[in-house]
């Protein structure tokens, strides 16, 4: 099976060459997906807001690949400042709860200043 690539349509993934995510077998590897709408590019100055686009962005983008939230196994989460973590955390959980994946959450800069969160995930694809 070849590999599949998956776009949003984000100016991001032009850009910097890369696909929002990649399907290779039953793993799906999404990139970092930041709270910026792909098809407008707007970006709220909310964090919750900017989570609850970003994981909007990776379910699109986990459907496409024939996967859903119960497929992932791990979750990055990379956030501008720590006042973020728990309302970030509490989005997550509302949509991880029941599946509990590994997650690492790190404090970091972003390129873009208005972003204030970004996230990754892993699934393996198990409900086909």
């Amino acid at each position: 099976m070849a590999r599949q690539r998956i776009y949003s349509g984000s100016r991001f993934e032009e850009l910097a060459g890369y696909a929002r995510a990649v399907v290779d077998g039953d793993w799906v590897f999404v990139s970092g997906t930041s709270g910026h709408d792909p098809a407008t590019g707007a970006i709220d100055d909310d964090v919750v807001v900017q989570t609850r686009q970003s994981l909007e962005t990776i379910r699109r983008a986990l459907t496409e690949a024939e996967a859903s939230f119960a497929d992932v196994v791990r979750v990055r989460v990379y956030v501008s400042d720590r006042d973020y973590v728990v309302p970030v955390s509490g989005v997550l959980k509302e949509t991880f709860d029941d599946i509990r994946p590994t997650n690492t959450t790190i404090i970091c800069q972003f390129a873009d200043p208005p972003m204030k969160v970004e996230l990754e995930v892993t699934a393996l694809r198990r409900s086909r």
